[in-house]
C-alpha cells in the first residue's frame, strides 16, 4: 500500500517517517509535502493508496486536499492529522469519506493499527468492484447472447405473431427497441470458418453498435444477418446501404472473396420481418445459383431491370452535366429517384468504377477532344469541362493522362501531321 504524508510540520513528518516501521507492515512512504498544493500533484503521479495528511496548513489546508482528492481520486482513502481535538474538523472529515482521524502526537501503535484498518477497507472496495465488474461481465454476455437468441427467432421461415410480439417484450427489458416505422433484413454470406467467422461476425456486430440503436446483428445459416430499423421507408434504404457498404471494407470482411450482402424488402410491419429475410435469402439464392457468390451487394433495386435502368438513365444524366462543376452524387441520385448510398453501390458494380471516377472520366475525355480538336486555352477548356480550378483540372489531366493538356496537344498534333504524311506518300 502506497501511503502519502502531508504535514507543515518537518519535524513531524521526519518522526512519522523514521518511527513507523513503514515496509515491515506492507507499507511504502512513496513521498511528502508541507502543503496540499504541492501535494496534489504528486499524489496523483505516485498512484497512492492512502492519503496521511494534516489540517492546518499553508496555501491549501488539509481539508482542501481532501476535497480536491474526493473529487478527483475518489480511490484514495484518506486519514486525518491533527493537533486539536476539534469535533468540527472531524465532523466535516466524515462528510468527505474520511474514516479515520488521529490526534497529535501519533504513536507507532496508534499509526499501525489505523493503516491496518485502512488497508483491510481497500481490499474490501477492490473485492468489492473486481466482483461487481465480473458480474457486470457476465450479465453483459448472457445478455448479448439472449438477444442475439431473440432476434434469431424473428428470422425463422414461420413465426407467431404472439411470439414476436414476445420477443418485442423481451428485447425491450434488455434495453433493445424493436420499435420503428419500417424494417429490413440484410443476408450477409462469407466463406470463413472458425475463429476466422467468429471475428467476422463481432466486426459486423461492432459496426452495428456505431448505428445507434438503428441496426442489429445475429448469426445466420451463411454468415450473418442484420435488422435495419428507421422511420419511413427511404431511412431504411439509407441505413442498409450504408451499413452494407461499410460492412464491404471491414478489415475482417475484405478477406472474404465470396462475401454476398442481400437487402430484403422493405416492410412496415414488425411482424413481416420475415418477408423481408425471405426476400433477402431469395436474392443470395439467385446470386449463387450458377457457381460461386459474387463479391458485392443486391437488392430487389438491383437485381435486374430496375437497377440497370437506373444506371443508365443515371449515367446519361452525367453526359449531359459533367460541365457543371458542382455535379454531385447527390443530384444524380435524386434524378433517378434513388438514396445516394443505393446509387453509389449499383452504380460501381454495373461501371467497375465508382462515381467520381466515372464523372472524372466523362471530363478527361471530353477535354482531350477539345485539346484535338480547337484552340481553346487549357484555363478555358477546364471550365469546359466543369473545373473552376485551371490548376487542379491540370493536375487532374496529368494524373489521367500521363502528360499535361499542353504536352497531349502537341503530341496529338505531331501524331496526325504524321499521319497525313503517311497518307500523302
Amino acid at each position: 500500500m502506497k501511503v502519502f504524508l502531508v504535514d507543515d510540520e518537518i519535524a513531524i513528518r521526519e518522526s512519522l517517517r523514521n518511527s513507523f516501521p513503514w515496509e515491515e507492515k506492507g507499507f511504502q512512504l512513496v513521498g511528502e509535502a508541507p502543503d496540499g498544493e504541492m501535494a496534489l500533484p504528486m499524489i496523483r503521479d505516485l498512484n497512492v493508496d492512502i492519503l496521511l495528511t494534516d489540517i492546518r496548513m499553508p496555501f491549501m489546508d488539509g481539508m482542501k486536499l481532501c476535497e480536491e482528492v474526493q473529487r478527483t481520486m475518489p480511490w484514495v482513502e484518506r486519514i486525518i492529522l491533527s493537533g486539536y481535538d476539534d469535533f468540527e474538523y472531524a465532523r466535516r472529515a466524515i462528510t468527505l469519506g474520511v474514516r479515520e482521524y488521529l490526534l497529535k502526537p501519533v504513536t507507532a501503535q496508534e499509526l499501525g493499527e489505523v493503516l491496518e484498518r485502512t488497508r483491510r477497507q481497500i481490499e474490501e472496495k477492490r473485492r468489492e468492484r473486481e466482483n461487481l465488474s465480473a458480474l457486470r461481465s457476465r450479465n453483459r454476455s448472457e445478455n448479448a447472447f439472449l438477444r442475439e437468441k431473440l432476434l434469431e427467432s424473428l428470422f425463422t421461415d414461420e413465426g407467431d405473431p404472439a411470439d414476436d410480439d414476445a420477443v418485442m417484450r423481451q428485447m425491450r427489458g434488455l434495453g433493445v427497441n424493436l420499435v420503428a416505422g419500417c424494417y429490413a433484413v440484410l443476408d450477409i454470406a462469407f466463406a470463413a470458418e472458425g475463429a476466422a467467422r467468429s471475428a467476422c461476425r463481432a466486426a459486423l456486430a461492432a459496426l452495428a453498435e456505431m448505428n445507434g440503436g438503428a441496426v442489429f446483428v445475429c448469426s445466420g445459416a451463411k454468415g450473418a444477418r442484420a435488422l435495419v430499423m428507421g422511420d419511413h421507408p427511404e431511412d431504411v434504404e439509407e441505413r442498409a446501404y450504408s451499413f452494407a457498404n461499410s460492412a464491404m471494407h471491414l478489415p475482417e470482411m475484405e478477406k472474404e472473396e465470396n462475401l454476398l450482402i442481400c437487402i430484403g424488402d422493405t416492410v412496415e410491419d414488425f411482424h413481416e420481418i420475415r418477408r423481408s429475410m425471405r426476400s433477402a435469402r431469395h436474392l443470395r439464392h439467385l446470386q449463387t445459383a450458377d457457381g460461386p457468390a459474387p463479391r458485392g451487394i443486391f437488392s430487389p433495386g438491383n437485381r435486374g431491370g430496375a437497377g440497370d435502368s437506373a444506371v443508365v438513365r443515371a449515367r446519361l444524366y452525367l453526359e449531359e452535366h459533367f460541365s457543371d462543376p458542382n455535379l454531385m452524387l447527390q443530384n444524380a441520385a435524386e434524378e433517378v429517384h434513388l438514396s445516394q448510398s443505393h446509387l453509389s453501390t449499383i452504380f460501381a458494380q454495373e461501371t467497375g468504377m465508382t462515381f467520381t471516377q466515372y464523372l472524372t472520366a466523362l471530363r478527361i475525355a471530353k477535354a482531350r477532344e477539345l485539346l484535338e480538336t480547337t484552340e481553346l486555352r487549357s484555363f478555358q477548356i477546364a471550365g469546359e469541362v466543369g473545373y473552376n480550378d485551371a490548376h487542379y483540372f491540370s493536375y487532374m489531366f496529368k494524373r489521367s493522362v500521363g502528360m499535361t493538356p499542353g504536352e497531349y496537344r502537341r503530341e496529338s498534333r505531331r501524331d496526325e501531321k504524321e499521319n497525313e504524311q503517311g497518307i500523302q506518300k
